[in-house]
């Protein structure tokens, strides 16, 4: 029997995260060194390293029994609790009617460009996932690049929605972002809003890292800049360390009535609801508790102590440049001033620096500029720093907080010491490519007797 595949399948390449695993596993069982045993420098996933809250563990342990379908929306503890979250952190004044709960906002994204007609613009260095998910779904796209500081520009955004034809445009915004950690602030998204409305541009807002916003103070919700043209998305993934539960929920633009019925159909025909018992113990995640709020500081700040190390450390490495993260857990570390060295060793992209930093010595694996939707030349990479125990260094954290730079750095050095030996990695590899270069030129000099 001979199966035959979907071309729209076959035309779909693995998701790069997926590819990036596997990628690493087979690097890993090729290695027969000695120290290949205990794995490489993990700087390429992104996964929050914390425990699940409390709260939510006990809920779902509370409400395995739960064996019931769900209503397509979410169970309505679920959404009166989002409706009272967002209200409470983000200052948006939402109905639970506004609120769809789905599968993880990955899931949600999908259905959003499933039901939404139009052309896509994709402000670029992206998260991984959203070009796959526009290319399965044959959607028109551009991308736009962003500037010097990881933020796309409201006049470079409007010189292109005024060259697409479509009546429509959608816009995914990622704030704060992902690979670059940086922060959109009030005004600039106000800049965005003025030029979405004058151009009829929807916006996806991805705002999964709200909460990872090291002055939380600082962070605003497009969903409240531009609310009757914002779908906001976001979820237990990142905030609350429960990827693995897989929920979700999008906030729907105001008196978008026709829409949500249109919605639900998609969310109906395609997975009918959001398991029930992990509703019900998503509640316990939203619902406004001083045990969350602890849990939402210690870890912002852990991930703020983390970056700071990690963005010290690497800009100190000659020619080496990077994003100054303002939330999340990455920043982009750009590589390009090594160009020339790197394109004599023979690595002439981005996935081949990948491959030349997980083998033996280094160990170090990355995520590449051409995996983040840059050009394969480009020679940058996300750097994720959550590669240390999680649940031992929140607890490190809570006995003793450090407050000064020389503490910080010695909470790191003392509590995250792959993040350590791996940047000290980062530095012995681009020093070898440096020293590899100035001996090949000295060669050649004596070879010419020409004179230093």
């Amino acid at each position: 029997m001979r199966f035959i595949v979907d071309q729209q399948v076959e035309d779909i390449e693995m998701p790069e995260n997926l590819k990036l695993n596997t990628f690493l596993q087979e690097f890993h069982s090729d290695c027969t060194h000695p120290e290949c045993r205990f794995g490489f420098y993990g700087f390429a996933f992104g996964q929050s390293p914390f425990p699940v809250p409390r709260l939510i563990q006990e809920a779902l342990i509370q409400n395995v029994n739960k064996g019931e379908y769900a209503a397509v929306p979410g169970i309505p503890q679920l959404r009166n609790a989002i409706s009272k979250y967002n209200k409470h952190y983000f200052g948006i004044d939402v109905a639970p009617e506004r609120i769809y709960v789905g599968p993880g906002t990955k899931e949600l994204i999908f259905n959003l460009l499933e039901i939404l007609h139009g052309t896509v613009i994709l402000p670029t260095p992206a998260w991984l996932g959203y070009l796959p998910q526009i290319r399965f779904l044959k959607k028109n796209f551009h991308m736009l690049s962003s500037r010097a500081n990881g933020k796309i520009a409201p006049n470079d955004l409007k010189r292109l929605a005024l060259r697409l034809q479509d009546r429509q445009k959608i816009l995914i915004l990622n704030n704060p972002h992902n690979p670059t950690g940086m922060l959109y602030n009030k005004s600039e998204l106000e800049e965005i809003a003025d030029v979405c409305r004058e151009l009829n541009i929807t916006v996806i807002s991805d705002e999964i890292y709200a909460q990872t916003t090291y002055d939380f103070s600082k962070f605003v919700s497009m969903g409240k800049i531009y609310p009757e043209g914002t779908f906001v998305t976001n979820g237990l993934s990142k905030s609350h360390a429960a990827g693995g539960y897989r929920l979700g929920y999008v906030i729907f633009p105001q008196h978008a009535v026709d829409l949500k019925a249109q919605f639900k159909k998609i969310l109906a025909t395609e997975y009918t609801a959001v398991s029930t018992p992990i509703q019900h113990a998503a509640v316990a995640g939203f619902e406004i508790s001083h045990e969350m709020d602890e849990y939402f500081k210690v870890t912002r700040n852990i991930h703020k102590i983390m970056g700071e190390y990690t963005y010290n450390t690497l800009t100190a490495i000659d020619g080496i440049k990077a994003t100054k993260p303002e939330a999340t857990f990455y920043l982009l570390a750009d590589f390009n001033a090594y160009a020339p060295e790197l394109q004599k060793a023979k690595i002439t992209t981005s996935q081949k620096l990948s491959e030349a930093l997980i083998v033996h010595p280094y160990h170090t694996a990355i995520v590449g500029g051409d995996s983040l939707v840059l050009e394969r030349t480009d020679f940058s990479a996300r750097i994720a720093y959550v590669d240390y125990d999680g649940a031992k260094v929140f607890d490190a954290y809570q006995q003793q907080t450090p407050k000064t730079h020389s503490e910080r750095t010695e909470f790191v050095q003392n509590n995250a010491p792959k993040i350590v030996a791996g940047l000290m990695m980062l530095e012995k590899f681009f020093g070898v490519l440096k020293r590899d270069a100035v001996d090949e030129l000295m060669l050649l000099k004596n070879n010419l007797k020409i004179p230093n």
